[in-house]
């Protein structure tokens, strides 16, 4: 990846606050300058700074479980692929908790939730249900866009993660 992360701090009066403002700059591409990331940065890109921001506090802090929620906005394919693979590999250290839509991150989970919404009488009810074996297959067969080409793939998809990575750690994704 070429991206550049930069912090930019301005000097302002003091005040309670302190005296300095801080500016995040980003750039994603090579050849585009840095720019202020409050104002180019998709929702996407902002929630993979912060898993990078958050991966390199962690490790400083001590911080033993990382929650990402829509960390796969805006991206598919083998971006989702790396990122999967960088949140495996982040689940080594902490205990990780990753909401996704994207097949490309759910299947290096080494436990998988599926959360659903049901009205019941006049109430919506959130279900949380663990899948396993053929259910995990077919959620993640659902998530590539269902029919029976899906859940071949999902199936490629879970053996060739499980085979490539090793078993020994059990950490939430």
């Amino acid at each position: 990846m070429k991206a550049r992360f930069y912090a930019d701090f301005i000097n302002i009066e003091i005040s309670p606050k302190g005296y300095e403002k801080v500016r995040f700059l980003f750039s994603a591409n090579p050849g585009e300058p840095p720019r202020s990331l409050s104002h180019i940065a998709s929702g996407g890109e902002l929630s993979r700074v912060l898993l990078v921001l958050k991966t390199i506090l962690a490790g400083k802090y001590g911080v033993k479980t990382l929650i990402f929620d829509e960390v796969d906005a805006g991206i598919g394919g083998s971006a989702g692929e790396t990122i999967g693979r960088m949140l495996k590999k982040l689940s080594k250290i902490h205990q990780v908790i990753c909401i996704t839509h994207l097949p490309q991150i759910a299947c290096f989970a080494d436990r998988h939730f599926v959360v659903s919404k049901e009205v019941e009488g006049k109430r919506t009810v959130t279900r949380v249900k663990v899948v396993k074996g053929e259910e995990r297959i077919n959620e993640i067969a659902r998530m590539l866009g269902g029919g029976q080409t899906a859940k071949v793939y999902a199936k490629q998809m879970l053996k060739s993660v499980h085979y490539l990575l090793p078993q020994r750690h059990k950490k939430v994704i």
